[in-house]
């Protein structure tokens, strides 16, 4: 028998109708990349929060970035003091999250007693979209509102810019020498004198 008549996971559901916060559940394509989600949104990158778990000593650590940035560890490991800094496997995730899509961990660390370290800049937009448990949802809300329902949040500069992948040069197309065509000699023309 199901108890949860919304269509994300009942914690997650849970934990969001009791909080005090506004916010909005939103469908749409199932997409597996924060990046493909702003796409599928039609909304900035800068927008939509790009859900990692880190191992930081051992512990799991939730850390959001805007889907347009890199998560920086450097960074990480000065605000935390910590000297190892890991991602945590999917099986391992699957185990601490049950229940949850592995590629769409709600940013909620409240509900996992898991610390949770949010990027500057993805909270210095309006309205920001993190994932909902499922691979198709997701939830809008204001970073006030996130602020609110994570009261241990840990604020700071997490993120770095995505390096832009050189282009191949292109190699200039070869014109044919004037007078010849594509492989083939000049006609030879005589001039009378």
């Amino acid at each position: 028998m199901n108890n949860n008549p919304g269509p994300i996971p009942k914690k997650v559901d849970d934990f969001l109708r009791q909080s005090d916060a506004k916010f909005e559940l939103v469908r749409h394509k199932k997409v597996y990349t924060a990046y493909d989600k702003a796409a599928t949104l039609k909304i900035k990158p800068s927008a939509v929060g790009k859900v990692l778990v880190m191992k930081v000593e051992n512990e799991p650590v939730i850390v959001i970035v805007g889907a347009d940035k890199n998560l920086d560890i450097e960074k990480i490991k000065k605000t935390l003091k910590a000297k190892k800094i890991d991602f945590v496997s999917e099986i391992a995730i699957k185990e601490k999250f049950k229940g949850i899509d592995a590629g769409a961990i709600p940013p909620f660390g409240v509900v996992w007693k898991v610390k949770v370290l949010a990027d500057k800049g993805l909270l210095a937009q309006p309205k920001i979209i993190l994932s909902a448990g499922k691979y198709e949802w997701s939830v809008r809300l204001t970073p006030a509102a996130f602020k609110k329902i994570s009261p241990d949040l840990v604020t700071g500069f997490f993120s770095k810019a995505k390096e832009k992948k050189a282009k191949p040069k292109k190699k200039p197309a070869k014109k044919p020498a004037i007078g010849k065509k594509a492989g083939k000699p000049a006609p030879k023309t005589h001039k009378k004198k």
